[in-house]
């Protein structure tokens, strides 16, 4: 969870929520708990769903890196995935740990608060806001690559079908439709035993069973090939790391687990690396037994279910089970950046609207914020999957490079048994995720990496800057000191008036019990204009026969302006300094439907605008629903 920093203002609870029961360690759980916590196979349904779903896109992008070296850099494919299942099993080791050292969750921000300072506990938040946006753009195109796999004639249509699929997401996350464990666990299991009857099936296959998906489309292997070298077997590398995005999400849930909560969240964690590996090295070992190669328009995994289970009924599951996966998985980043941009605001980072929610209990404001980026994103990248997936393993990896520090650092504090062993593991795992990160970084620069870079310090920036802003609020607010006594202040409230109605009657009744004098103002144009002068004529005639007991003031405007002259009015009697306040009641009609608007004259806004702008008066718009 996001604390409070030292010397940090403190700022009132803007959405405190319910807080956790402590965890008992092992035993019976509370009564109530079994139906709002995870089981170990629940958090392997609800938390695995990023992992799972890189198996998607993490073998294509090995296939396209080595396709660079003709049919032969192919042949490296199983190479690079062993190598990435043992980091897979490095870091599924070193979550381990973190989960153990830090029970309430928080994964690498927890991590980095805790050893790294604040600074670089922000990066990490930082780099889990570029994960969750990417995560949503590189799930849906990926799920969309699948079905345009299944239907290509849908494939010149496939950013519209992204923006399609990303606003149904949105707009059920905008419902409030509460995500639950049973409700993942059909799509996981029909997508995960799907991915394992292609590997089985394939096993026993002495040629692809059809090669109909990948035929009549253009094949994407380099025509001069290059010699496989240790640079491009590094670029495979760090391209296929992307399949390991989501390991960390059982670290960052802890607290969502049934007790005992420590050793559920590890048994789930190493039954998400033992099947993640296993699916990533199977559909190695077919890709080189079939020989696959890259083809436009065509997945890896496609090709792999058409090379296995034929051109029939499995190959269409595999393709709906693929794309309903992504489309949860895009899912989860709608329930996580949220709460993440919430508790950034809570802790000054972030505007407190993010802290916000909407009458369904949604954050409103964290779901489009996060639906307008990943649109964004969708529409420059053509809804191509391969030229998202590099971005997205950087910011992964920075949060889990931070994260592995961090436990290093732990271990050399806490010095508990076999801490040697254990800050070892991590520090072995901090640096195969640096090289990861610089490798891809390097390679991928000039082909968007760059943003990923200056969007990080940007962010880092941003949360400082808007941190000392509230600061600074708080400061002038005295948040956490005692005030002074109440005193009673001599005030004047200012009613801007153009005509006498039963609106101007409740505005100068709410100004009387508001203040203890009360002045309208009106704006009398000097414009030679006949039709001017009638009207102001006849609303100074009018007022004397009203009566209201409020003096009328005429402020005069030869160019027809309406909010400057009343802000030099308020200023004028402000520099007289007979009232400790002036308070400028501005008094309009706020039609009930939402089309009536447009037929508004917005002189309240124009009014208030200038005012803001312009003076030190207290601004309030009495609004009258018609």
């Amino acid at each position: 969870m996001f604390g409070t920093t030292k010397g940090q203002q403190p700022v009132p609870a803007l959405d405190a929520g319910e807080p956790e029961p402590p965890d008992t360690g092992a035993g019976a759980a509370p009564a109530g708990e079994g139906r709002d916590k995870l089981t170990a196979l629940g958090g392997l349904a609800a938390l695995s769903l990023d992992a799972m779903a890189s198996v998607a896109y993490g073998p294509e992008s090995i296939v396209l890196v080595l396709a660079a070296a003709g049919g032969y850099g192919l042949g490296f494919t199983l190479p690079v995935t062993v190598s990435i299942a043992v980091l897979l099993a490095v870091l599924v080791a070193s979550y381990r740990q973190v989960i153990a050292a830090f029970p309430d969750g928080g994964g690498s921000y927890a991590v980095a608060k805790a050893h790294l300072g604040r600074r670089t506990a922000l990066t990490a938040a930082a780099s889990l806001v570029i994960d969750y946006i990417l995560n949503v753009a590189v799930s849906v195109t990926a799920g969309v690559a699948a079905l345009t796999s299944a239907f290509p004639g849908l494939y010149e249509q496939r950013v519209w079908l992204c923006l399609a699929v990303l606003a149904v997401v949105t707009a059920v996350n905008l419902r409030g439709i509460a995500e639950s464990a049973r409700w993942f666990m059909a799509p996981t299991a029909v997508f995960v035993l799907s991915i394992l009857a292609i590997i089985v099936v394939g096993l026993f296959r002495d040629a692809p069973a059809s090669t109909e998906a990948a035929a009549g489309h253009a094949s994407a292997l380099a025509g001069n090939a290059t010699a496989v070298g240790a640079l491009l077997l590094l670029k495979a590398f760090a391209a296929g790391c992307s399949a390991l995005t989501g390991v960390e999400a059982v670290a960052n849930a802890v607290p969502s687990f049934r007790t005992p909560r420590v050793e559920r969240a590890q048994h789930t964690e190493v039954a998400l690396g033992g099947l993640l590996g296993v699916m990533l090295i199977g559909l190695a070992v077919l890709i080189g037994r079939f020989h696959l190669q890259p083809v436009e328009g065509v997945t890896v995994l496609a090709q792999l279910a058409d090379a296995s289970l034929g051109h029939g009924f499995g190959f269409y599951l595999v393709q709906f089970a693929t794309v309903v996966l992504l489309g949860l998985a895009a899912n989860t980043s709608f329930g996580g950046l949220p709460v993440l941009l919430r508790l950034l605001a809570r802790d000054n980072h972030l505007p407190h609207v993010f802290a916000l929610r909407a009458d369904h209990q949604v954050h409103r404001h964290g779901v489009l914020f996060l639906s307008i980026v990943s649109a964004a994103l969708l529409v420059a990248s053509g809804g191509d999957v391969n030229s998202l997936v590099p971005l997205f393993a950087i910011g992964v990896f920075v949060g889990f490079t931070i994260c592995q520090v961090g436990m290093v650092r732990h271990w050399r504090r806490e010095r508990g048994p076999r801490w040697q062993g254990k800050a070892l593991l991590n520090g072995f795992g901090a640096l195969l995720t640096g090289v990861a990160t610089v490798v891809v970084t390097g390679t991928k620069f000039t082909e968007g990496a760059w943003g990923i870079c200056l969007a990080l310090p940007l962010l880092v920036l941003l949360f400082e800057l808007i941190h000392r802003t509230y600061a600074r609020i708080g400061a002038r607010l005295e948040l956490g000191q005692v005030p002074g006594a109440v005193e009673r202040q001599r005030s004047l409230v200012v009613v801007p008036v153009t005509a006498i109605t039963r609106l101007t009657r409740d505005a100068l009744s709410a100004a009387v019990s508001l203040g203890d004098e009360v002045l309208a103002v009106t704006v009398v144009h000097t414009a030679p204009d006949a039709e001017d002068q009638q009207a102001a004529e006849a609303l100074r005639r009018d007022w004397e026969l009203w009566r209201p007991g409020v003096a009328l003031a005429e402020v005069a405007d030869a160019h027809r302006r309406l909010g400057p002259p009343i802000a030099a009015f308020v200023n004028e009697l402000a520099a007289e300094r007979a009232y400790d306040r002036i308070t400028v009641l501005i008094p309009e009609v706020e039609p009930v439907r939402l089309w009536q608007r447009a037929l508004q004259n917005r002189r309240g806004a124009v009014i208030d605008r200038a005012l803001r702008r312009h003076t030190d008066a207290v601004v309030c718009r009495l609004r009258m629903r018609m």
